[in-house]
């Protein structure tokens, strides 16, 4: 049976909430197997989230062995495996000690909010206060979910990594960096790279000349000799060095956006793809061109299969939080015991009942990039119940993708006539038909969810010296997919759509800024939940109908 299968390719897709080992199939593209393994995230004061670095590295190696074990199990020959693919949460810092191999801090998490008073800091230090001041040098605009804010506090707030820094002993990357670094070899020999997607979420990068920009780092006052080297999404960057895969070189590299655009085949001008995961991602490629936003998108760089291939661009439209409004909903306010519970509640009802969510946990991303914005839940009457907050939980992630399909349109000029969509939260139903009907047009979904994954596996096998997987849009296997068509009147999405713009505006400047110590929150001396509980029993039995 091993024969018969040909060459095939591995995928460490390293995620925010989890990480998983993928084996695919390079000839058909087919999953054979993987494992995933659950992450703990730590939220030591109001706003701040981090995941410690070790953890995230051993989940990596017992997903590579217990997906090997797998295989053995489906007497499928591990030999076959001829690369590895790598990708990631992105703006994620990591900074380590290379001559120990230990990181000297917990990683600090995209969606992380300490750094509000580092970027106010920075922003006076600007001519006009301006923040896209760099936009066009790195196509972001100076925010909290960057790398380079969160490398900056790191080196403000802690002694040993500033110590470190001063011995030369220090390294800095994003996940992909810190896990090819380990996986390499580490303090024998480990090789400190990164590739231009993971670079281009620094806010360090240059994203037309491809390399560090001097002027930024002197900016952002960061060492130059920290950062990893920066090399194409496709290419052998080394090989690994221990467990069940020794010797298989590692050989792509892609940001978890950027690989399920590639995933998507998403390989022309136009085409689109949104990833729902703990945050929302929309990415439109815009071919070997940077566009930049008028409305509030990013750009960014969408990936460059091989050293002496061209970048392809694409514009993003990031939102927070996604998925997370689930896990929320589960962990902190324990309305359902599961994501499945949550999709449940949500048929039960089938409306909201004019109760608008807005889940602006870490303020509001594209396309407001407002800080200050809170989670609110509001147009509360008697009557709503806690199926209506789940209806209302997952609407909210539809607005937010309406409302960054709606910048996208007008930045393009050219209307997405549907929508590709992949990530964990896809398998809801409810959430696809949903997003649909307020987008007004359909939603496609592959069968094979995994699209991340795949992206990665492919830059992997198509990598020079590897070249099992071919990119020629004649080779790639056509995908099935299942689509989602409107079912509503345009009417009554627009009436919701510009109801929940309205709860929007509510949410925003709740959060005056906050001092040095991140501390001044209006929730720090009360959990977030017991907040949001009280606000609720205070309206509920409030004589208003909703709409008032």
């Amino acid at each position: 049976m091993a024969a018969s299968l040909g060459p095939l390719v591995g995928a460490i897709d390293q995620g925010t909430s989890s990480t998983r080992f993928l084996v695919f199939n390079a000839a058909t593209a087919e999953l054979l197997s993987h494992h995933q393994v659950e992450l703990k995230q730590e939220f030591p004061k109001e706003g701040w989230v981090e995941q410690d670095p070790k953890e995230i590295l051993n989940s990596v190696y017992e997903c590579v062995e217990r997906t090997c074990e797998k295989m053995r199990e489906l007497n499928i020959d591990i030999a076959n495996i001829r690369a590895i693919g790598v990708t990631n949460q992105r703006e994620t810092t990591v900074v380590w000690d290379k001559t120990t191999g230990e990181p000297l801090y917990n990683a600090i998490v995209w969606l992380d909010l300490r750094t509000q008073s580092t970027v106010e800091r920075l922003l006076k230090r600007i001519p006009g206060e301006n923040k896209t001041f760099s936009k066009f040098k790195t196509g972001l605009p100076l925010s909290t979910y960057f790398s380079a804010v969160k490398l900056r506090w790191l080196l403000d707030n802690v002694e040993e990594i500033k110590k470190a820094v001063e011995e030369g002993r220090a390294m800095f990357g994003t996940i992909d960096s810190w896990l090819i670094w380990s996986l390499t070899g580490g303090t024998n020999g480990g090789i400190h790279c990164t590739d231009v997607t993971n670079a281009s979420r620094t806010m360090l990068f240059n994203i037309h000349s491809l390399e560090w920009d001097p002027d930024l780092c002197k900016f952002f006052e960061i060492p130059m000799e920290i950062l990893p080297n920066v090399r194409s999404s496709s290419e052998i960057y080394g090989v690994m060095e221990s467990g069940a895969l020794t010797g298989v070189p590692i050989s792509g590299c892609l940001g978890d956006q950027h690989a399920a655009l590639v995933g998507q085949m998403c390989f022309q001008d136009g085409q689109a793809k949104n990833t729902y995961g703990t945050g929302c991602f929309l990415l439109c490629n815009t071919g070997q061109k940077s566009v930049f936003s008028e409305h509030g998108l990013i750009t960014t760089i969408a990936y460059k299969m091989g050293k002496d291939k061209p970048a392809f661009y694409a514009l993003e439209g990031s939102v927070a939080i996604a998925g997370a409004v689930v896990r929320w909903l589960r962990d902190n306010l324990g309305i359902a015991k599961s994501s499945l519970e949550v999709e449940k509640l949500a048929a039960e009802v089938g409306t909201s009942y004019g109760c608008y969510f807005v889940p602006a946990f870490s303020g509001l991303y594209a396309p407001y990039w407002e800080p200050s914005a809170r989670g609110i839940i509001c147009g509360l009457t008697q009557f709503t119940n806690k199926n209506h907050i789940a209806f209302a939980a997952l609407e909210a992630v539809c607005f937010q993708t309406r409302e960054i399909l709606d910048a996208m349109n007008k930045d393009c000029g050219i209307p997405l006539s549907q929508l590709q969509v992949d990530g964990g939260m896809t398998s809801n139903r409810i959430l696809m038909q949903l997003q649909s009907d307020i987008l007004c047009i359909p939603v496609v979904k592959p069968s094979m969810a995994e699209t991340t994954a795949l992206g990665a596996a492919m830059a992997a096998g198509a990598a020079e010296g590897v070249e099992v997987w071919s990119l020629n849009p004649g080779d790639l296997t056509a995908v099935t997919c299942e689509r989602f068509e409107p079912q509503i009147n345009p009417e009554e999405s627009e009436y919701r759509y510009a109801r929940w713009k309205k709860a929007v505006m509510k949410s925003m400047g709740w959060e005056a800024s906050a001092g040095s110590n991140g501390d001044s929150s209006i929730f720090s001396s009360l959990p977030f939940s017991v907040f949001i509980m009280t606000s609720m029993l205070m309206l509920i039995g409030a004589k208003y109908l909703s709409g008032k």
